[in-house]
């Protein structure tokens, strides 16, 4: 019996243990390989973690299972199926391979403009242009290795020949145009281009978003606000707006300390106050030139700048090192001086209103004297 069933299934028992074996073969090469692969990367570059070494490995496994598993379809398919068989085992192999090396390529060049952007940082140097091309170079990628993924399925393959030549790149160029993917783009092009803010910077885009530049995509700059929330704008929309920029060239800023007094308050007073208050603070910083100092003008400047209905606005030019010190400073002088203000008898106004309440038209009528 047992004979008879070797000489019966003999070649496909073989088939199957070669199979078997090859793919245990190549589950331990992959693992050899893993190890050895971390272990060089540890040592020439201590405390980075192997992801992509990791997720090779794992994608390289899987493969190889599932080329096993369409191996040992043969055995039970008949001979006539064999060729299609044969063309999806084909297929399988190709992409599995098209992944890999896609992916291993992505990250290559992920490492080294990772490793570009530190030691820029390192030699305090503006890392935006790395950033953005990074992104630029991990799309072109990925993008090249989906392309040569499509050339396996006869269907999509007139897509990707005409795709990879120059009038299908005009072609696709042309029919992401109409969408806003490509504006966000062509708008990150530009801000790397023209580096209207750069990474690390701290600009604001309306008075309600401030913050510090953190990354700049292919679609969005990423903004983190004062509150350390993220926020996300497109960057078809962050090139339409009127964006000031605190750290653009210099950094120091000219804060405005604007207060309003009543007319019957001594103005003379309320310009000596600010003054001191403004020269006793620690973010204040002299920005007079030399020739400034020798012809005597004041550390801060103090005038009338309004008239208004009720009124008189009074504003202190006070210097900063920065916003964030600015901004701490001229919450600190509207509380201090406020309280010199309460301590030293001069009114900030407020806003009065004056009620007139009609009598009702009938009560008119009744209380009107008569005529005789």
């Amino acid at each position: 019996m047992m004979t008879k069933f070797w000489n019966t299934y003999s070649d496909a028992i073989i088939y199957a243990l070669i199979v078997i074996g090859v793919v245990l073969l190549l589950l331990v090469f992959t693992k050899l390989l893993y190890r050895w692969l971390v272990k060089k990367a540890a040592k020439k570059h201590p405390g980075e973690q192997p992801t992509t070494i990791r997720l090779v490995k794992r994608i390289l496994n899987t493969l190889w299972v599932i080329l096993g598993l369409a191996a040992l379809s043969f055995i039970f398919i008949s001979k006539d199926k064999y060729a299609v068989a044969t063309k999806n085992f084909e297929l399988i192999f190709y992409v599995g391979f098209v992944l890999v090396f896609t992916i291993i390529g992505a990250s290559i060049v992920e490492t080294l403009f990772s490793r570009m952007i530190k030691k820029t940082i390192a030699t305090d140097g503006d890392p935006t242009s790395y950033k953005f091309l990074r992104y630029l170079s991990v799309f072109g990628v990925y993008f090249f290795g989906a392309i040569l993924a499509t050339l396996a399925f006869p269907a999509l393959r007139g897509v990707a020949q005409t795709a990879l030549g120059g009038a299908g790149i005009l072609a696709v160029v042309i029919g992401i145009a109409s969408q806003e993917a490509l504006a966000n783009i062509i708008g990150g092009i530009f801000i790397i281009l023209f580096k209207p803010f750069r990474v690390g910077n701290v600009i604001k885009i309306t008075d309600t978003l401030v913050g510090t530049v953190t990354d700049i995509t292919l679609r969005h700059t990423v903004i983190r606000n004062y509150q350390n929330k993220m926020i996300v704008i497109p960057n078809a929309i962050i090139n339409k707006e009127k964006v000031t920029n605190y750290d653009l060239e210099e950094k120091k800023i000219c804060q405005w300390i604007e207060v309003g007094i009543s007319y019957d308050s001594d103005i003379d007073l309320a310009k000596r106050i600010m003054i001191e208050e403004c020269e006793a603070h620690p973010n204040l910083f002299d920005n007079r030139t030399h020739q400034e100092l020798k012809n005597g003008v004041p550390l801060v400047i103090v005038r009338v700048v309004n008239l208004g209905d009720s009124s008189v606005t009074i504003r202190a030019w006070a210097w900063a090192w920065d916003y964030a010190s600015a901004f701490v400073m001229k919450c600190e002088l509207y509380e201090s001086i406020k309280k010199r203000f309460d301590a030293e008898g001069v009114e900030i106004p407020f806003p009065h209103r004056t009620l007139v309440f009609k009598r009702d038209k009938s009560e008119q009528l009744t209380n009107a004297p008569s005529i005789d």
